[in-house]
């Protein structure tokens, strides 16, 4: 790619990139439908057939997981009362342990069922590539934003970088920060089934920070999301613009912005349940794209809040050839804590890679921070992204 085309390819992602970064984008608000009807037209503009498909969501994880361990803290107290009380605390922990490790690895999501009304979400599907052929490549984003919270705060990771960047070197992964939310109400409840006052007590407070950290992010603003994941967006719109002018014959590709990630993957649950029984897990691919302005490309080698789950081999490794082959470099061997869109097609067996990206310290900057704005983007970085994915969706055609 010459000098003048890559700084214009830059110039337009960076466009795309500031100008959804102004609106909130809460998951399931009205910004976000905004926000969805903007990205419409522009892959109407790229020349792809597009629709837009309405999905009952869950506008947030904070509020029932804080309600889950508000109940695990209640439980605890009154355990201490001893007799039938102590039995209660037992079930009453054990059950919001076992209803926060369900939601946040989109099981039955019976909390959110019972203490939340659904609202609407918003997917964008577009499609462009050969509408004959009969193997599909998904290039799954996400447009809504998170909110904010206290625990997101980057000052300790920022320290422990410059202290001791021996130890970020080591690690392969980000800390679990789920298990710490779903040990407060599972030790409540083994302390009281134990009879270990201190293993309860243990449980009481970690529940109650963890209600207190969820409380806060409940009732944050947006932020304006530009790494996350609006890079992911102009990454998308830009391959379609170039498949436009260059298209490829032997495979479908279809771009899902989908919303109501940051609710914990509401929106490509919802895609999943209208869509994936027509997509064939043998001919189709999913190459998820989430937060790749950060400087340095990261293709996952798996992901998972609870307990980690690989990637197919086989398609990282085709993924990981094609950077070779595009000459965009990207960093391997890394796993993630938390959980992306990219775990929904991968519980149902299709064949997926989630490209990310971290900074030279392989922290991930602004993540969740209202400091995530267009500016703080390496727009470079998001450039190999589209290289990177025009060059897969070409290998499997």
């Amino acid at each position: 790619m010459d000098d003048d085309h890559h700084d214009g390819l830059k110039a337009a992602l960076e466009q795309t990139v500031r100008s959804l970064a102004g609106i909130p984008r809460l998951p399931a608000s009205r910004g976000e439908a905004h926000a969805a009807e903007l990205i419409r037209r522009r892959f109407e503009a790229a020349g792809c057939t597009v629709r837009v498909d309405p999905e009952p969501a869950y506008h947030s994880y904070a509020q029932p997981i804080g309600l889950l361990c508000a109940a695990g803290a209640a439980a605890g107290l009154l355990a201490g009362r001893g007799g039938t009380w102590r039995a209660a605390g037992a079930l009453v922990g054990s059950a919001a342990a076992w209803g926060i490790v369900d939601d946040i690895t989109g099981g039955r999501l019976l909390a959110r069922r019972m203490l939340m009304r659904p609202r609407t979400t918003q997917n964008v599907i577009a499609e462009t590539g050969d509408p004959k052929a009969d193997r599909t490549l998904v290039v799954l984003v996400h447009h809504d934003a998170a909110p904010s919270g206290v625990v997101f705060e980057q000052h300790l990771e920022h320290w422990l970088a410059a202290r001791h960047p021996e130890v970020i070197e080591k690690m392969t992964s980000n800390p679990p920060m789920w298990w710490p939310v779903i040990a407060g109400p599972a030790l409540v409840g083994l302390g009281s089934a134990l009879r270990i006052a201190a293993l309860r007590r243990l449980g009481v407070w970690t529940s109650v920070l963890s209600a207190a950290a969820l409380a806060d992010i409940a009732t944050r603003p947006a932020v304006p999301g530009a790494n996350d994941n609006l890079s992911g967006i102009a990454v998308a719109i830009a391959v379609a613009e170039a498949l436009a002018a260059d298209p490829v014959q032997g495979i479908r590709v279809r771009f899902v912005s989908a919303g109501a990630e940051e609710a914990l993957q509401q929106g490509i649950l919802g895609f999943a349940r209208r869509h994936f029984g027509r997509l064939a897990p043998d001919r189709t691919w999913f190459l998820n794209l989430d937060t790749v302005g950060s400087g340095r490309l990261v293709l996952l080698e798996g992901e998972g809040p609870v307990r980690m789950h690989d990637y197919d081999a086989s398609f990282k490794a085709l993924v990981a050839d094609c950077a070779d082959q595009a000459g965009v470099t990207v960093l391997r061997g890394l796993r993630s804590r938390n959980s992306t869109d990219g775990s929904v097609p991968q519980r149902h067996g299709y064949p997926t890679a989630t490209l990310v990206s971290v900074d030279s310290g392989k922290l991930l900057p602004n993540y969740h921070l209202y400091t995530d704005i267009p500016d703080n983007v390496d727009y470079t970085c998001v450039a190999g992204a589209v290289r990177l994915t025009e060059a897969v969706a070409r290998r499997l055609a």
